[in-house]
């Protein structure tokens, strides 16, 4: 079964704190047990001090088997703790309670005692089941070892002093670790609340309903992600709505010249063959209206190899000077039949490249296009071209209604069409620009609305040989 966010994090969370709980516990416990050990030791030695110092004083005139004889009950007068006189040899001359362990039992504070002068140690004895403590020092006689004086003290106090303290940070722990899960549980509700309105609302896109939105709670990642899931919906929207004004205005476009053509197919079919005027009238039309037809369909067939991924790029030789010049010349009747003035300039010599002649001109002559479309009669039309820093530099300028502030950003979308356009389909910029980043070039759009447009198309200046 698998585990939702909310139950991973809680239980992740939990987890971590327990772990993190019971070794600080341990951590705890085991200092105030050391403690408690060490105060005990601490004391058992000030008293062994002071009992030593006193034998070194007072009786060390006689030997310590006339000691234990006359003067023991002085020794366990100064303490609580059990009491043991060792001689040298490490056998027990004096126990305050009685015991005298066997000549084969080792006593290890004893022996570092005579070592060094001092010596502690806990464990195990048959008499207490709780374990003991033993200090042990040196007896001295005129600065020499005669003895051994050992204080032993249960350790059953001091056990149930620590069990005691130990209880409480077990409390204060158990505490801490339950408010920390409730708290995990909280934090848990602050990432995955936030993250199920963000699932509700892709759900909802992906049945088709693109004006859902999602809710942002906090500034952070999943707030991000609410506002980028929005910004995509907006955007799914905007393309939607431009797509299916695409088919309403391609639908148009297409219907038109139809319409045209078959009107004049019926015209014709019921006039006299004498009138060859209107022959020939209807026969023009029906001939322009197909060369606009095909180059819709050539538009449409460009987007679909550009969806697809098959529109391509053949690398051919290219004289720049008759390119320019065979553009200049082919769309100069039209620009006399709308009235305009259309200039071709060259700025220094043109020289052969390698490229692709047909989607070049294809590019030039739709930015041209616009160029006349959206310039009234008495305006002008510039189209320039030069060479310079490595690459070619192709200009189209007019004196036209230009673009909008707003509209500028989007005018190389797929499908879209500003408000003074009324005809064509909206893909021509979006193919022209993706033709000319496939040569490796850019397609820039300046324009003021009420003043015109610049176009600037950068390609690289790639010559035979691959010199530039």
């Amino acid at each position: 079964m698998s585990l939702g966010i909310r139950s991973r994090i809680a239980f992740g969370s939990i987890l971590i704190i327990l772990l993190t709980v019971l070794v600080m516990e341990a951590l705890i416990i085991n200092i105030v047990r050391v403690n408690y050990y060490n105060n005990l030791e601490a004391g058992l030695y000030n008293q062994l001090k002071v009992a030593c110092e006193m034998y070194s004083r007072y009786f060390s005139d006689a030997s310590l088997e006339e000691n234990v004889m006359n003067n023991v009950d002085t020794f366990w007068r100064q303490t609580s703790a059990q009491v043991q006189i060792i001689d040298t040899d490490g056998r027990v001359l004096m126990d305050s309670i009685g015991y005298m362990p066997d000549d084969g039992v080792r006593m290890p504070d004893v022996e570092k005692a005579l070592e060094t002068g001092r010596g502690a140690w806990t464990g195990k004895v048959p008499y207490d089941s709780y374990g003991v403590m033993a200090v042990s020092a040196v007896l001295t006689a005129d600065g020499k070892t005669v003895g051994v004086l050992r204080f032993i003290s249960s350790l059953r106090g001091v056990d149930e002093d620590v069990r005691s303290v130990s209880k409480i940070f077990i409390i204060i722990g158990a505490v801490v670790a339950v408010m920390s899960m409730l708290l995990s549980f909280l934090l848990s509700n602050t990432i995955v609340n936030p993250l199920r309105r963000v699932t509700d609302a892709a759900a909802r896109m992906a049945a088709g309903d693109f004006r859902a939105r999602s809710s942002k709670t906090y500034n952070d990642e999943i707030g991000r992600l609410s506002d980028t899931l929005n910004y995509l919906a907006e955007e799914i929207e905007k393309r939607d709505r431009m797509k299916n004004e695409f088919i309403s205005s391609i639908s148009h476009e297409l219907r038109t010249p139809l319409t045209s053509i078959k009107g004049w197919a019926v015209t014709l079919k019921e006039v006299r063959d004498e009138d060859r005027e209107l022959h020939e009238t209807g026969l023009d039309i029906i001939e322009n209206e197909c060369d606009r037809l095909t180059a819709m369909v050539e538009e449409l067939l460009d987007f679909s190899r550009l969806v697809t991924g098959k529109l391509t790029i053949r690398e051919e030789s290219v004289q720049l000077e008759e390119f320019v010049d065979t553009v200049g010349r082919q769309l100069a009747p039209r620009a006399a039949r709308d009235g305009l003035h259309f200039s071709v300039e060259v700025e220094g010599e043109l020289p052969e490249i390698v490229s692709d002649g047909n989607r070049l001109k294809q590019v030039i002559i739709n930015v041209l296009d616009n160029a006349f479309r959206f310039t009234p009669a008495g305006g002008s039309v510039l189209f320039k071209t030069v060479v310079s820093g490595g690459e070619v530099i192709f200009t189209v300028s007019d004196t036209g209604c230009g673009i909008p502030a707003d509209e500028l950003p989007y005018i190389k979308d797929k499908f879209f069409k500003g408000k003074n356009s009324s005809l064509g389909s909206g893909l021509g910029l979006s193919i022209c620009d993706e033709i000319v980043r496939m040569m490796g070039g850019s397609l820039n759009i300046y324009s003021r609305e009420g003043k015109g447009t610049k176009v600037v198309i950068r390609i690289p200046c790639v010559m035979e040989g691959g010199a530039a």
